[in-house]
Order: C-alpha cells, then sequence, then structure tokens
C-alpha cells in the first residue's frame, strides 16, 4: 500500500510482506517504494486496530526490532508521559515507521499513547486514500535507483518533487485528522492535556519527517574525514521562535517567560496566565488551539546517502541534559546496538543527577534507528544485561501497559527547558527555579502552583480557571 503518482513509464514491483507479486505502472529513482498489493487492503489495517499489539514488526516497549532499539525510563515527576514506535514494513517491506511522542497536563500520557497508535494508521489511511484516486488513471511504484542523464534527471527530480509534496500532503491531513479525533474523543480530556510528536517514515533512501512540540530528532552522519558529526533533522517548535510567537501573538494569545525562569517562553491565554504551554505546537491542548497553537507539523524530506550511520529520536528529557554531538558519541560508542537506546536513557539521567541535584528528572523516551538495517547478535546484548524482548514478544505489549501508563519495564546544546545552578548564578536568581509537576490528575477543584514544590520545568504551569467574569470574548467554545 502507499501514495502513488502518475507518470507514463512502466515497471513491475517486487512482492509484498505476504509473499505476493504485484504489478505496477511505474518507478520513481532514489528508492522509492510504494508497492501496490492485491488482496492486502487498507480495510486490513483497520480491522487490526483493535489488535495492534498482534501486528507483525511493530514494537513500542523496551527492546529492540531488526534495525532498532527503543528504551523509555520514568522519571520522577509521577506518571511516565512518554511513547515511542518502530513499526517495519510498515507499508512495504523496505519502510519504516518511527516516531516518539512526550505528552503533558493531567491525561498527557493517555494523549500520547493514543497518538501512537492512531496516527500511523491515519498515515495509511491518507496514502491508500491517495493510491485509489490515482488507481482512476495510473498507478506508480516507487521501486529502484533509476540512473538518468540530462533531460531524463531533470523529469526524475520533477517527479521526486512531487513525491514529496504527496507525502507533505499526507503528514498535514494525518495531523489534522488525529487532533480532530482527540477533540472528540468521548473519554479523553485534551483541554489541558496534549503531546507532542516526532515521527519520520523512511522508505527505501528518503526520509519523510513531520513533527510538532519539542521532541526532536538527529542523525549521525560521516564528514569528509569520515568523523561522525550530528544533523539536527527538526525544530524545537518552541513560542518564541520568531513566526511561532507572530502567530500566537496574532491570535491574540500571549508569550513571555515568568520572572523566576526567563530562558522559558511559555504560551498565556489572553485574560489569564495560565496555562504557560512551554511549545507552539502540540497535539491536544485545546484552551489554546483559538489562541495561536497549532498542530500542523514542520514537514521536511531527506534523501540518505552512504555516509549517514542512525537516527535518534527522543524526548526533551533528553534534550535537556545532552547535546546532539553527546547523544551521537554515545549512540556509537555503546557497547552494542541493541543497548543503544538504554545506555542513552541512562546517560540521560547520571546528567540530571549533575547538573540539576535538587530537580525531579524529567521522562526520557528514546528510538535509535540504524540505517544500514543491522543489530547484533543475540549474544552480545545478553551479555550486557540488555532485556532483549524480541518483536514477537512484544505482540502483547498492550497487556504489558496499565492504565497509568506504565511499562512492565522500567547544532543546540541543549534543549533550554532547565536550567543548572551556574545558569542561575547569572540571572541572580536562586539555584534551580521551581515548578509543579503535571504527572497525576487533578480535581477541578485544585490548581497548579508554577512554584510550589522542586521539579523540572514542565510544559504547563497551572491549568486555566474560568469564572462568569469572563468576558464572552474570551470563552472557548
Amino acid at each position: 500500500m502507499g501514495g502513488c503518482i502518475s507518470t507514463s513509464s512502466q515497471s513491475t514491483c517486487s512482492s509484498g510482506s505476504n509473499g505476493e507479486t504485484v504489478s505496477s505502472s511505474s518507478c520513481l529513482g532514489m528508492g522509492l517504494c510504494c508497492r501496490k498489493r492485491s488482496k492486502r487492503t487498507f480495510s486490513d489495517h483497520i480491522a487490526t486496530l483493535q489488535h495492534l499489539s498482534s501486528i507483525p514488526n511493530r514494537i513500542f516497549m523496551n527492546g529492540k526490532s531488526r534495525s532498532s532499539c527503543i528504551f523509555t525510563q520514568q522519571g520522577r515527576k509521577g506518571i511516565n508521559q512518554d511513547a515511542m514506535i518502530v513499526w517495519e514494513d510498515f507499508m512495504a517491506d523496505d519502510v519504516t515507521f518511527v516516531g516518539v511522542f512526550d505528552g503533558h497536563g493531567p491525561h498527557g500520557h493517555l494523549v500520547a499513547r493514543r497518538v501512537r497508535d492512531a496516527l500511523p494508521l491515519k498515515l495509511l489511511s491518507f496514502l491508500n486514500s491517495c493510491q485509489t484516486k490515482e488507481d482512476g488513471s495510473s498507478g506508480t511504484c516507487c521501486n529502484g535507483d533509476l540512473k538518468t542523464e540530462g533531460a531524463e534527471a531533470e523529469k526524475d527530480g520533477l517527479i521526486e518533487d512531487d513525491f514529496s509534496s504527496l507525502w507533505r500532503d499526507v503528514f498535514l491531513k494525518s495531523y489534522k485528522a488525529m487532533d480532530k479525533e482527540l477533540r472528540s474523543h468521548p473519554n479523553l480530556d485534551c483541554f489541558c492535556s496534549g503531546s507532542t510528536a516526532v515521527t519520520i517514515v523512511k522508505q527505501g533512501q528518503n526520509l519523510f519527517m513531520g513533527s510538532i512540540g519539542d521532541s526532536r530528532a538527529i542523525m549521525a552522519s560521516k564528514n569528509s574525514n569520515d568523523a561522525l558529526i550530528a544533523i539536527q533533522l527538526t525544530v524545537d517548535l518552541k513560542p518564541d521562535l520568531p513566526r511561532e510567537a507572530e502567530r500566537i501573538k496574532r491570535c491574540k494569545g500571549r508569550v513571555f517567560a515568568l520572572q523566576d525562569e526567563p530562558e522559558v517562553p511559555r504560551v498565556w491565554l489572553p485574560y489569564d496566565d495560565a496555562p504557560g504551554l512551554a511549545m507552539a505546537r502540540a497535539f491536544g491542548d485545546f484552551c489554546l488551539k483559538e489562541y495561536g497553537v497549532i498542530s500542523v507539523p514542520e514537514f521536511s524530506h531527506r534523501t540518505l546517502t552512504d555516509k549517514d550511520q542512525f537516527i535518534v529520536l527522543a524526548s526533551d528529557g533528553v534534550w535537556d541534559v545532552l547535546s546532539n554531538e553527546e547523544v551521537v558519541e554515545i549512540v556509537s560508542t555503546a557497547p552494542s546496538r541493541a543497548s543503544a537506546a538504554r545506555i542513552l536513557v541512562d546517560s540521560a539521567a547520571r546528567e540530571w543527577k549533575l547538573k540539576y541535584p535538587t530537580s525531579k528528572m524529567d521522562d526520557c523516551a528514546v528510538v535509535c534507528l540504524f540505517l544500514d538495517g543491522k543489530m547484533d547478535m543475540e549474544s552480545d546484548y545478553d551479555e550486557q544485561g540488555y532485556s532483549s524482548v524480541t518483536i514477537q514478544s512484544n505482540h502483547s505489549g498492550t497487556a504489558m501497559e496499565s492504565d497509568d501508563g506504565q511499562n512492565s519495564e522500567p547544532s543546540f546544546q541543549r534543549n533550554m527547558t532547565v536550567r543548572s545552578s551556574e545558569e542561575n548564578d547569572s540571572f541572580r536568581r536562586l539555584p534551580v527555579e521551581v515548578i509543579t509537576t503535571v504527572g497525576s490528575v487533578l480535581t477541578e477543584d485544585q490548581n497548579w502552583s508554577g512554584l510550589e514544590g522542586v521539579t523540572r520545568v514542565n510544559s504547563l504551569v497551572q491549568l486555566p480557571r474560568f469564572s462568569e467574569e469572563r468576558p464572552n470574548s474570551g470563552s472557548i467554545s
């Protein structure tokens, strides 16, 4: 299954994951692949919506797959609100979907898990819709590395641009549909809860990326001297970015930092110093959706080269304390690939204790995707004491994931949502400013204080409190 672009050339696709050989009408270069399948339709994917844990090659608990490892660890602020996923053979044999989602607010852990489960299916749905439309004219199989020269190369470049535009459209529609589903969800209150998302579809030698919030993706690549360098793939979408701040202010929202945390810009309602969201885009957070916070993803497309080695996606609990370069160094020097994600989280935990000894560590979630598609032998990571959770053993994952979100297994320098005592000295303030935890569900009568308890700077400062004195113009439907 996949999106299709019409061209006039003819070609034949290789067999799909079900072992059948299917023909299609055209191929694009750059390793793009969208295989048609004669028997496996999108309805098959929809039928598995209630059985996601049994889908082959899909993992979302601590463990490893054929080409990746994933690991999450709860912080010290309550429920683990991070979620992650690797879905290999996502829509064809050489297509992989990866994502990290960081929830916030009273129900953030539920929002992150819902997005993790539903967003990939929405991508499949819109790709299938594109394919269905194209079937009316001529289909497309994107498979192969065509070598053309002159006018043919230019033509292929135009087709590639069209295919990138197709993926952009699919990401935009999927994110929009995801947010719409959250707004109307009967059992999930997303008014003051939400989630970030950093998602990548690797299709052949192409990366299609969509992200909102401050979770981040980077890539390790070799330079001309064969030394590993860090390349940041996504932008941390924070309220102080000029274009983000301009949009929010245009929608009557306010952007400013608290006096006690001058380096953390937040989004506030026009009539209340709440909720103080530390990101400009997110799923959910409907109390701010009329005031400039959006769920439109930042989309980008990148073509891989032989110098590109691996990709790391992580929530801000990692980027708060580790730089891009440090992350690349940690993953590249891990004793085994299967242990890389866990070692990175362990490293982040140590940095939290060293840099912020009086601050509560944030949740951390990491996905490491190795671009050569290779992993270690079983003995390599068994000897390291790493939990060798295979794809098959994760098929019972939903039973292992409790309602509170807990698992059975436990070019920017930093993300700048926390600061050390040294940094505070430069602001002539106390060593660590204090913000309340957002991990547990609060009742309507409870309020979140921005200066209560010692913890990390959270995505939200407090819940908005509405009263009858509120002007009609400020009401939120």
